[in-house]
């Protein structure tokens, strides 16, 4: 199999390994890694269909992890799968109301993110030994209120690293809050911050950027690392689930072998949607790609105009995964845009961080028509949460049902009734106050964990595993600093102030 080396949206003369860029989260220059090649499906769909998760995430992994043999990555996937799972499929495609649902919150945080999170520390300890590396990794990560709880699970007493995570203290649910500060494991510190997600960001990339600091890190044996999904660790697992809701719909005969679908995900940060973009990429026949965006719209208002603007109010909703100014992956598809010039990608880049937003050419937002891009604000969000339920007694959550009501309102419009795949990205029970509101009002007075068991008696669907065990979880994490502080910290936990 011919070898793919990573390069930075910067400085695409500097290329590395799959294990090297893994390891590294972030290039030096600042910028993301992308594979100098998007590998084509060497696997036909029709044998995908037979396949278990785990056996599909093989074979799309192997693409773009080359320098990883075939009994490492069967082995990573067998670590970081096995029994994690509450789904016997890990991942379940349920039929829906003019739509599929793809279920992928079935692992141990009940979000996405567990999907790439189980797998990365397993990558990234095999990264370490495959190189050489000797020093501590510390996997630095600021989270929206998902990825904190699933790269906390995922890193927890691994050995050879630690893992640090910001999120916003008042911009998270009491699920997701309470996840994390109950996290266990003798490698694990979190921090609340008194700012927004981007304010958290922000502050890691700074760390991330401080070669003072890496050089006092380095001295004392360690080396920052990122969970986000900057990272390509995070990034290629992503891709399977796309490539096995396609064989799924295949295996269920909702589609003929080369029929096109849409795929809708509700966007943050960007890097979910990327992933289908990559498959669609691989030769998988996807039509549309539905970017959804609550009312933080920044990436809407970018595909309508082609300016990206962050220059404007952050608006906490209840979909908190997607309070998202400056979404970090796009970063990967401007540069694709823009031919693959890293000189522009870096200027445009460089321009949002002096000014907070940038404006790409004509020529390359006419390569964005794969992407429909829309929003639904709060009444629209918790109208498709009880439309759904309505019509066919099924329970999304808050994120889902943003890109739902993207979905639906298309497909009215359009009439475009190519069949669609819509990613669930978070459990109803992650945000049962939002989900049970939009319902019914008879339990406005109820706290949020009462509302998890209102939500499973009513609705007739058992409580996650995830969140029964929170129930009598003891605190151990109770920092919280402003965002300024937020280095002072690290410095604090790491022994270096």
């Amino acid at each position: 199999m011919e070898k793919i080396l990573y390069r930075s949206t910067r400085d695409n003369q500097t290329k590395v390994t799959a294990s090297q860029a893994i390891l590294k989260g972030l290039a030096p220059d600042g910028g993301l890694y992308v594979p100098e090649r998007i590998p084509q499906l060497d696997v036909p769909v029709e044998r995908l269909a037979g396949m278990t998760y785990p056996e599909v995430a093989y074979e799309v992994m192997k693409l773009y992890l080359t320098d990883y043999t075939e009994e490492e990555l069967k082995e990573i996937i067998s670590k970081a799968y096995t029994g994690k799972f509450d789904h016997a499929d890990m991942v379940h495609l349920h039929k829906g109301y003019h739509a599929f649902y793809l279920e992928l919150y079935h692992g141990p945080t009940i979000a996405f993110k567990d999907m790439a999170l189980q797998i990365l520390p397993h990558l990234m300890t095999a990264a370490a030994k495959k190189n050489g590396v000797t020093k501590e990794i510390v996997i630095l990560t600021a989270t929206s209120g998902d990825t904190g709880k699933a790269a906390l699970a995922g890193f927890a007493d691994v050995p050879g690293t630690k893992i640090i995570v910001f999120y916003p203290k008042y911009g998270v649910s009491a699920v997701q809050e309470m996840q994390m500060v109950t996290q266990r494991g003798a490698n694990t510190f979190i921090a609340g911050i008194t700012g927004n997600f981007d304010d958290a960001q922000s502050g890691v990339k700074a760390m991330f950027n401080n070669k003072e600091l890496a050089e006092r890190m380095a001295r004392e044996g360690y080396q920052f690392s990122s969970a986000n999904s900057i990272n390509v660790g995070r990034l290629v697992p992503q891709i399977v689930y796309y490539v096995y809701a396609y064989a799924q719909m295949v295996a269920g005969g909702h589609i003929a072998n080369g029929d096109p679908i849409n795929i809708a995900v509700p966007t943050g940060n960007f890097g979910n949607i990327l992933a289908a973009c990559y498959a669609k990429k691989m030769g998988l026949p996807i039509a549309k790609l539905f970017c959804a965006s609550n009312e933080n719209k920044v990436l809407y208002d970018f595909f309508q105009t082609g300016i990206y603007d962050k220059n404007r109010p952050f608006v906490v909703t209840s979909s908190p995964s997607m309070d998202i100014l400056i979404s970090s992956n796009l970063e990967r598809l401007i540069y694709e845009i823009a031919g693959e010039d890293d000189a522009k990608c870096k200027a445009l880049m460089q321009q949002l961080s002096e000014t907070g937003r940038y404006e790409i050419t004509e020529e390359m937002h006419e390569k964005l028509s794969d992407f429909v891009s829309g929003y639904a604000d709060q009444a629209e969000t918790i109208k498709a949460i009880k439309g759904t339920y309505e019509n066919s007694h099924y329970i999304i959550d808050t994120h889902t049902a943003v890109a739902g009501s993207v979905y639906h309102r298309y497909r009215k419009e359009t009439e475009d009734k190519t069949k669609t795949v819509i990613a669930c990205t978070a459990s109803p029970f992650k945000f049962p106050r939002s989900v049970i509101l939009a319902i019914s009002s008879d339990y406005g007075y109820q706290s949020d964990m009462e509302m998890v068991y209102t939500l499973s008696d009513n609705m007739r669907i058992p409580v996650p595993r995830a969140v029964e065990e929170l129930r009598n979880a003891e605190i151990v994490h109770r920092t919280v600093c402003e965002t300024q502080e937020m280095q002072k910290v690290v410095e604090e936990y790491l022994g270096l102030a």
